[in-house]
């Protein structure tokens, strides 16, 4: 799933490292709910969209050192799919871009999905009104819209890091839609994109929705992990943090303090991520940490032993059961978790997250 620093071409670094994820055995980075890209979308069209997801957009925020975000895409702008498959939808509009889903588990109800929009030439499409439409797999009714937001991954200078500032593919920007499916199974996803005032049909893609899946979600008590610290190593932090320079969330186990006040857990490898979103959501947490006033502990969780692939996964990734990353959690006072995102994520989704703990 992941080459080091410096980065390989996308297709040669997946395809040497062939690494697998504790719950599949197809390769962890190009899992959409623990199933294989299917016809729709092929590996080596999620491969190359990857290493680029959502690869420059504009901030949110002063907060974030970027411009104000455009408005989200609004329902009413889309076409109604009442009495149509999906198939006839996307025969109503013009040929559109590749879509990049950055998201793995899905499960019945609402669902949080981070996606790029790319084009033949894989170039990223930014600020482009968007929405996705679903419908099972096998035939049956579409639901949507569900019109897309574009969330910034910008941070501020001083938060950037070495690794994030010296890769012309680190993500910036995400778009995200909230879908809500009505129960598990196999799905088709079709993304819908206004481009110079015409809607297009993104390529469709398939999803499966799981029953509950091993991840721990909202309500679920946290599992209990001792989680490397900087007193551990003796100050050497690269032993247990790929970002440069390290982070600052290292001074406390998990073990110490779940049930005891709020956490943030973050599960990334920057230096190793081969979708470039590890170091910048790294980024972003070390903004939030330095503006946060609260008494929630902010801890980052490395993927690989010894930061090498060779050696596998870590023993927290395997007891906290995560088939990709990055992955962030808000546990609450009580040990609960509180919020959980997977994939890119903003400043603004992460600090909605860390109230949600407190």
């Amino acid at each position: 799933m992941a080459s080091p620093i410096p980065l390989e071409a996308p297709v040669i670094s997946a395809a040497r490292s062939g690494i697998r994820g504790p719950y599949s055995a197809a390769p962890r980075a190009f899992l959409i709910g623990w199933v294989p890209v299917r016809r729709f979308l092929t590996l080596a069209a999620l491969v190359l969209t990857l290493p680029a997801l959502v690869a420059s957009g504009c901030g949110d925020s002063e907060d974030d050192g970027g411009e104000a975000a455009p408005p989200p895409a609004k329902a009413e702008d889309f076409p109604d799919p009442t009495g149509m498959t999906i198939a006839e939808l996307r025969e109503g509009l013009g040929p559109g871009p590749v879509l990049s889903p950055s998201v793995s588990l899905l499960e019945p109800g609402k669902n949080r999905i981070g996606f790029g929009l790319f084009d033949r030439a894989r170039k990223q499409i930014i600020d482009a009104p968007a929405a996705l439409y679903v419908a099972p797999f096998k035939g049956g009714p579409v639901r949507g819209p569900f019109p897309a937001r574009y969330e910034s991954l910008e941070v501020r200078p001083q938060f950037q890091s070495e690794g994030v500032k010296a890769d012309p593919d680190s993500a910036t920007s995400v778009y995200v839609a909230d879908v809500r499916f009505d129960e598990p199974g196999d799905y088709e996803v079709l993304g819908v994109v206004e481009l110079d005032d015409n809607l297009a049909a993104a390529e469709r893609v398939a999803v499966r929705v799981v029953d509950d899946g091993p991840v721990p979600e909202p309500g679920e008590r946290a599992i209990s992990v001792e989680t490397p610290t900087e007193a551990d190593v003796g100050g050497d932090l690269a032993q247990i943090d790929t970002r440069v320079p390290p982070s600052t969330m290292h001074e406390v186990s998990l073990s110490d303090v779940l049930g005891d006040r709020p956490v943030m857990l973050l599960f990334a490898t920057p230096a190793l991520c081969v979708s470039r979103v590890c170091g910048p959501v790294a980024d972003i947490a070390e903004q939030v940490k330095a503006g946060y006033d609260g008494d929630a502990e902010f801890i980052h969780m490395e993927i690989f032993n010894d930061n090498e692939l060779d050696k596998g996964f870590r023993e927290q990734v395997v007891k906290w059961n995560l088939p990709t990353e990055p992955w962030v959690f808000t546990i609450d006072r009580e040990g609960k978790v509180a919020a959980r995102l997977e994939g890119a994520f903003s400043a603004r989704e992460l600090e909605a997250a860390l109230a949600k703990a407190e």
